[in-house]
């Protein structure tokens, strides 16, 4: 059975690109979402969180302005950083691989391997 494999991508970014890469050359054509061009909603991202089994907090990309701008040092809640995640794509790290109903963050790109086989 061939399950979809799904990588939130930024093209721009090399550790995104060497996980895709790594995919490809294990024969994976995986769903790409180019999660800058087309942004997850609150539904999208509340399902990325518990595929990951993480927080918004820890999801998020703390060199950011953004982060440093609307979070950094403020006490906000689960659904505040939500709707943040929301706003700021950018703040999403990168790159997330989906396989079933688990994720993985690519970082180093090699831990996806462990997620696909």
């Amino acid at each position: 059975m061939n399950q979809e494999i799904i990588i939130y991508h930024n093209p721009k970014c090399s550790k995104s690109r060497e996980a895709l890469c790594l995919l490809e050359e294990k024969g994976i054509k995986p769903t790409i979402v180019e999660y800058l061009k087309n942004s997850p909603n609150q539904n999208d991202i509340k399902a990325l969180l518990s595929k990951l089994s993480i927080s918004a907090l820890e999801i998020m990309r703390k060199g950011e302005e953004e982060y440093k701008e609307h979070v950094k040092g403020k006490e906000l809640n689960e659904e505040e950083l939500i709707s943040i995640l929301v706003q700021y794509p950018k703040l999403i790290e990168r790159p997330i691989v989906i396989k079933d109903n688990k994720a993985i963050i690519g970082r180093p790109p090699s831990l996806i391997l462990d997620l696909v086989g």
